[in-house]
């Protein structure tokens, strides 16, 4: 008879004693962030039941099957309720793939290399900002890899969106409404470069001159012709309480003006169900939003590896659910050993449409993998979960540098209220001149200036 070190319930008791102490320690059998520093594998944080599937369901789901309808019951407590509803009512699917060990495949390689190379070096000043020990800005990799609350966890995604110094993603957006039709079908650029803890561009950490910004990033769109040339600019400042300086070029206006940044809860177009403040779950500076409290921690299904389609050449995604089949992507998860779930309220939006919000962020690299947003009679309104991966598939690879390139592959943002969901795409290319992919030396030039705002416009 096998005798378990570890009954089923002993993380859950674990998770819920700590919750209770009011305090934060990431892993189970020991600290989280000591098991990723001695060998970069976190196996040894957690016991078997969390680090597999066929374990935590006692078989009744297995690596390698699918969940669906008739089977979502056994791990409803693994994810947020909108997916589980989706699951159960509009066909929704997801593919189980093995849990992710090897912390090196979570992340872009040199931002896990700072991260554990400044590991405490982290601190927030006077003004709320994140500074390095001699009180300029952060010098690079996550500044809180060993969180203790919820602010530290959200200011490390705020610091670092895509956890390159620069990214340009090539996307593709669909708005599918609830009788399963595409209404809209949008394409254009992302652009993002941070002039601060930089750990590939050079010069690093900083770009001189620069040091007041934490990021530029710009959006524009190519398709459809009705707002092809539409393109928005962000200046963030690196004071975390400052609203980022917004510019957009208007094709019919032939001019760039600059737009009040505080209306960040508006679609970019009509139809898509996402706002600026959306991005990255993040999308605002972090002193806008307050009252960032941790509520939950457990293990959780989220896409992390696996979901680069290889196969196809533009990395283009089939879909499926819904009434047409149009409604969800073909997404892969795996068992997150253990979610942070993190809510937050915005405190410098009198208008906003949103009373809070839930993040769930993923212990082992904190990154975001779902979020929901509440309206302001504190009804769920919006929900956002994503799928990321190491574009490395067998033979195939798409390099950045010295290692395979990791990024986000897809996000579905479902409106809650009117059962539409738009689905964002990072395909390999648009108009066969904009390319995603990360640290080009030529990003700001090409896309983060009022210049490169009128160049795409007129394009």
């Amino acid at each position: 008879m096998l005798i378990r070190r570890y009954p089923r319930d002993f993380s859950r008791r674990k998770f819920l004693g700590d919750a209770a102490k009011g305090v934060l320690a990431t892993g189970v059998l020991m600290p989280l962030a000591k098991a990723i520093a001695a060998t970069g594998d976190i196996s040894k944080a957690y016991p078997d039941e969390l680090l597999s599937i066929d374990a935590y369901t006692k078989g009744k789901i297995k690596t390698g099957d699918v969940i669906d309808a008739s089977n979502v019951e056994h791990v409803k407590d693994l994810m947020e309720p909108i997916r589980y509803r989706q699951i159960l009512e509009q066909g929704r699917r997801l593919t189980v793939v093995p849990t992710t060990t090897d912390v090196m495949r979570t992340s872009p390689w040199e931002y896990i290399e700072a991260t554990l190379s400044n590991a405490g070096k982290a601190r927030f000043d006077d003004k709320g900002d994140v500074v390095a020990p001699d009180g300029r800005p952060w010098i690079g990799g996550n500044p809180f890899p060993d969180p203790k609350n919820g602010i530290e966890l959200f200011a490390a995604q705020t610091l670092s969106w895509g956890r390159h110094d620069a990214s340009f993603y090539a996307v593709t957006m669909k708005e599918v409404e609830a009788d399963g039709k595409i209404k809209f079908d949008y394409a254009g650029g992302w652009a993002e470069l941070s002039p601060v803890a930089r750990v590939v561009m050079e010069p690093k950490p900083y770009w001189p001159g620069h040091e007041d910004r934490l990021r530029y990033q710009s959006v524009f769109f190519t398709k459809p012709y009705a707002f092809r040339g539409t393109s928005f600019l962000s200046n963030w400042h690196y004071d975390h309480s400052r609203f980022p300086d917004l510019y957009g070029f208007v094709p019919e206006f032939r001019r760039v003006r600059q737009f009040p940044s505080e209306q960040r809860f508006e679609p970019l177009l009509p139809g898509l169900s996402l706002y600026l403040s959306d991005a990255w779950a993040a999308g605002d500076p972090l002193h806008t939003w307050s009252n960032y409290r941790i509520v939950g921690r457990g293990p959780f299904l989220a896409g992390l590896s696996q979901n680069w389609n290889a196969e196809h050449d533009n990395w283009e995604h089939g879909t499926h659910g819904g009434k047409q089949g149009q409604s969800f992507w073909n997404a892969a998860v795996e068992m997150i050993p253990e979610a942070i779930i993190v809510e937050a309220e915005p405190t410098k939006f009198p208008r906003a449409p949103v009373s809070k919000k839930r993040v769930w962020f993923d212990a082992r690299n904190q990154v975001v993998v779902g979020m929901v947003t509440y309206d302001r009679r504190g009804e769920p309104y919006r929900s956002f979960d994503g799928a990321y991966s190491l574009y490395e598939s067998g033979d195939k690879r798409v390099m950045d540098g010295k290692h395979p390139y990791w990024s986000w592959t897809h996000v579905t943002a479902s409106n809650l209220q009117t059962g539409s969901v738009t689905r964002l795409e990072q395909v390999r290319q648009i108009e066969n001149s904009h390319f995603s992919g990360a640290n080009s030396p030529e990003m700001h030039e090409t896309y983060l200036t009022q210049a490169a705002l009128m160049r795409l416009g007129s394009s």
